[in-house]
């Protein structure tokens, strides 16, 4: 029993105010199984192309990630992103796109994944999401990524897809062009409705944290954790999502209910994990992440979101 994570597994070319990486490892599947990987046992199914180094899938293991399911073809190149960020943080210019092996990926869930008790969906197309869920038996939480591409070209599948699973992450962005509504409460209540089944969404506002909303909680805010320094935030939704999947699968697999407190405490381990990813390029600061660090700062978190002073009109 276990998290089955399916995206991508890219090189990235980027350029932000802190400097420039050329092939940085990076990848949506990556981002979130080093950050799951912390929390709980991660399988991880992607596809790789002949370029990519065995010593990363080799570190994926040393960090306890099954990588079974991570196909590499040997007649092709694997996923390359080139970007550009300015001194907004929470918008990347695309410079290229490669998809290479990634364009015909057809993801296989090897057997020992298909009894995995969390499945979360990267950002792919929906089809192929709906592909993995036709795959695994009986998961009690399944999560899924998306982006304004599949909003705009497969709205339909994306929809399809929506009804199977119980928790979406979407950014702001994405959120007003799925709902049709400007107002971020309006846009959440809009996407929720889209569903046929109870749907828990949470809304990615990079810098400014993240809102999460339940179909029988109350709104839950979290900001960001502040930083001096953000070097690359390119995984950090990626990474978000790791933390508060990772948390949630953790929870369930203590025999814990996912009530309100569970979800609270996602959003806030979620919210840790990315304060971490942004401080070094690619994914080289979770490399080097214990859990002490992360304790640490969750402690520090909970005390700045905390309040204890009231509006006092007496």
């Amino acid at each position: 029993m276990s998290i089955v994570v399916v995206g991508s597994v890219a090189f990235d070319s980027l350029e932000t105010p802190a400097g420039k990486r050329e092939q940085a490892l990076g990848g949506s599947a990556n981002y979130f199984s080093l950050s799951a990987s912390f929390f709980s046992d991660v399988k991880l199914c992607a596809v790789v192309g002949s370029d990519f180094p065995e010593s990363h899938v080799e570190l994926l293991r040393s960090k306890g990630i099954d990588t079974t399911g991570l196909q590499r073809k040997s007649d092709g190149k694997t996923f390359h992103w080139k970007g550009r960020y300015g001194t907004d943080l929470n918008e990347a210019q695309t410079l290229g796109t490669d998809l290479n092996v990634f364009a015909d990926f057809d993801p296989q869930l090897p057997a020992s994944y298909v009894d995995a008790r969390t499945v979360f969906l990267a950002n792919i197309d929906p089809d192929l999401q709906r592909r993995v869920l036709a795959q695994v038996k009986s998961p009690r939480l399944v999560g899924m990524d998306s982006m304004n591409l599949w909003i705009n070209i497969k709205r339909d599948s994306l929809i399809q897809t929506l009804n199977m699973v119980d928790v979406l992450f979407l950014n702001e962005t994405e959120s007003r062009l799925l709902s049709g509504e400007h107002n971020i409460v309006k846009a959440a209540k809009g996407v929720q409705a889209l569903s046929k089944r109870p749907l828990t969404l949470v809304i990615k506002r990079g810098e400014h944290g993240a809102l999460l909303f339940h179909p029988e909680h109350p709104i839950a805010f979290m900001p960001a954790f502040a930083l001096e320094d953000v070097y690359d935030p390119t995984g950090a939704g990626d990474t978000f999502a790791g933390g508060c999947i990772g948390a949630l699968d953790r929870a369930l697999s203590r025999g814990r209910r996912i009530d309100d407190a569970t979800w609270r405490q996602a959003l806030l381990t979620g919210t840790v994990m990315a304060s971490f990813v942004v401080e070094q390029f690619s994914f080289d600061r979770m490399l080097t992440l214990t859990g002490e660090e992360i304790m640490v700062r969750a402690g520090a978190l909970k005390r700045m979101t905390t309040v204890e002073a009231i509006v006092d009109l007496r």
